[in-house]
């Protein structure tokens, strides 16, 4: 709309051409001049001084030159002392050194090339770190504002989305993005969940059935029931996640210090020699010229963001660069089961009444006293009951122990539903374990104090998790573990499924975090996604959230989310943590074993300072396209 309204006044009034393109270069060079003002005021000094060389006034084309070069190495100085005070031994101590020796033996010029060096190294830092925000916070421009509240007068309000209370209804048109998470209240409807699942295809929703917010609406208007406000949303907790991501720092510096160092001894003995063996002292500031270590001060950060830039387009949030050199190194991960190596949906599948009692019974009871958990299992229970037509009655004095079981009084009988031992330490007797096939689960029941029979679940395998683990071994993780509440008999039998090396079964959620705690090699990686799950992510090295159901509890503890149910992005995740940090130290000893190359020229006098100062920033260049590699 703009380029043709712009067209037509071109047509009408023929000065406003060249009026619009002042403006608009003026624009452009106000925009550079704010983002990269260090550069600018770089280039503007070299283009004065450079006119002031053709003049008689050469002196000041000099003197303005050493007064800038100066007061950029003493910001450099300052910013290098306060790293210092804070026990880091930075690299700038190499490029304050050489602008001030190529001043103090009249290299003006090298100085101001040095300068110009370090100032678009912290552009190109500093457009890396944009690129991979824009990546990181695509989704928060298609963060809805305004929601379509259903008073109850039938009539439509628009309002905040925060203003939307738990409970109210809204209406969602056609192409909307949900807003918050709710229950369909009326009619099927069709959504796009890429944004948060990475399923291409529309899925389709039932009355009753939950919407998560960031699903696109389609084709036909729809009612929700809220169910979550605005804030606790599915997709309110990305965009925390998000922007999490998208502010943390690149500690790859740290790694890049480690060399600083080494390199500064190095360069300064190359550049002492020099001078002793020539006795030239030019030479001292010739060797420090081409020893300017931008790429160690640039390269490995512009790495770690263009790793986490990847990860981003890839649906994982990895929530602070730290993270990946964890990545790097990590040889062992261990995975919570069901909802992970697992779908996360067991149905029932039988129902095994004990002698004497009838199976419908028997699962009417169950349905009664799982009716009063939250666990997988009993939304299966009441599922499967509510799939056979059977009508659960009330319960009441429900107790539930955490990941043993539940009992509750029903018709007059005490109901125990539950793992096996729990229900034998209920009864006072041995339970026998019922049969189960590869990837089946059972839980147990008691009624009025001896055994009532079992039932029988599935949760299937996700058919991506045997390609992962086995990606993983690929790269170099030693060994699995996988980590459950079930009985051993069901893990057992999905391990050796999927070729884990180490199972830890019957684990109450302390039990895990004492697992991974001790577990070695270092680092750990674990893998989980329910709310059980976020202590133990947040004592591992790595806590990793499968995070597309809304798991929030586990996705706020964990360093890193993927928004997409798949679990195979776990491998994918382990290995951009590996190639970006291998990368980055690639980065690293390519910019110190070329600026070796040149000092060692320069100790010789084949390199003037002038020449030098290009050369490195030349190296600067091929350093920082290497590092960017790890976007792809």
């Amino acid at each position: 709309m703009k380029s043709a309204r712009g067209t037509g006044e071109a047509e009408s009034v023929e000065p406003s051409v060249g009026s619009t393109g002042d403006e608009r270069r003026s624009r452009t060079v106000l925009s550079l001049a704010r983002g990269f003002p260090w550069v600018v005021a770089t280039l503007a000094v070299a283009a004065v001084a450079g006119v002031l060389q053709l003049t008689p006034w050469t002196a000041a084309a000099t003197g303005l030159i050493a007064a800038f070069v100066l007061v950029m190495a003493a910001r450099s100085a300052w910013s290098m002392l306060v790293k210092i005070r804070h026990g880091a031994f930075g690299v700038d101590i190499i490029a304050v050194t050489a602008i001030v020796a190529a001043v103090l033996v009249g290299e003006f010029w090298a100085a101001l090339v040095v300068v110009l060096m370090l100032t678009t190294g912290d552009a190109l830092e500093a457009y890396a770190a944009n690129r991979a925000q824009r990546d990181l916070t695509a989704l928060l421009s298609r963060r809805p504002q305004i929601a379509h509240r259903v008073r109850a007068d039938g009539e439509i309000e628009d309002v905040p989305v925060d203003d939307i209370a738990a409970g109210e209804r809204i209406l969602v048109r056609t192409g909307e993005v949900v807003p918050v998470d709710g229950i369909l209240a009326e009619a099927a409807g069709s959504f796009d969940e890429s944004s948060l699942t990475g399923e291409s295809l529309p899925v389709d929703r039932t009355v009753g059935e939950t919407v998560m917010s960031g699903a696109v609406n389609g084709s036909s208007a729809v009612v929700l029931e809220v169910e979550r406000v605005a804030m606790d949303s599915q997709y309110q907790q990305i965009i925390a996640l998000v922007e999490g991501a998208a502010s943390s720092k690149a500690p790859m510096v740290r790694l890049a210090d480690r060399f600083a160092l080494p390199f500064a001894l190095v360069a300064y003995s190359i550049a002492g020699l020099a001078w002793a063996l020539s006795g030239d002292p030019v030479r001292f500031a010739e060797v420090l010229v081409v020893a300017t270590p931008c790429p160690l001060i640039i390269a490995a950060p512009v790495a770690f963001m263009a790793g986490m830039s990847r990860a981003a387009r890839e649906g994982i949030i990895i929530r602070t660069s730290a993270t990946l050199e964890k990545l790097f190194r990590t040889r062992n991960v261990a995975f919570d089961k069901t909802g992970t190596l697992t779908r996360g949906e067991p149905t029932l599948v039988d129902t095994r009444p004990a002698s004497g009692e009838d199976s419908t019974d028997l699962l009417r009871l169950a349905a009664a006293v799982e009716a009063n958990s939250t666990h997988t299992l009993a939304a299966a229970t009441l599922a499967g009951a509510h799939a056979a037509g059977v009508r659960a009655p009330a319960s009441e004095d429900a107790r539930e122990v955490t990941a043993h079981g539940v009992t509750a009084t029903v018709e007059g009988n005490v109901v125990a539903v539950g793992k096996r031992t729990f229900i034998a330490d209920h009864i006072s007797a041995e339970v026998s374990r019922t049969d189960l096939a590869p990837g089946e689960m059972a839980i147990y029941v008691a009624i009025g104090g001896h055994y009532g029979g079992a039932l029988v679940f599935r949760d299937e395998v996700r058919p991506e998790a045997a390609a992962m683990l086995r990606a993983l071994r690929a790269l170099g993780v030693r060994n699995t573990m996988m980590l459950t509440g079930d009985d051993r008999q069901t893990a057992e039998h999905v391990a050796a499924s999927l070729g884990i090396s180490e199972v830890h079964a019957n684990c109450l959620p302390a039990e895990k975090v004492s697992v991974v705690a001790a577990a070695i090699p270092r680092p750990v990686v674990m893998v989980g996604d329910g709310i059980n799950d976020a202590p133990v992510l947040a004592v591992a090295d790595v806590g990793m959230a499968m995070g597309a159901r809304g798991a929030t509890a586990a996705s706020e503890a964990a360093d890193v989310v993927i928004l997409r149910d798949d679990v195979g992005r776990v491998a994918t995740t382990i290995a951009i943590g590996r190639e970006t940090v291998g990368i980055a130290l690639q980065s690293i000893w390519i910019g110190l074993s070329l600026s070796v190359i040149l000092m060692l020229l320069a100790a010789f006098g084949l390199i003037p300072a002038i020449v030098g100062a290009w050369l490195q920033e030349g190296i600067d260049v091929i350093v920082i396209l290497w590092a960017l590699r790890a976007t792809r």
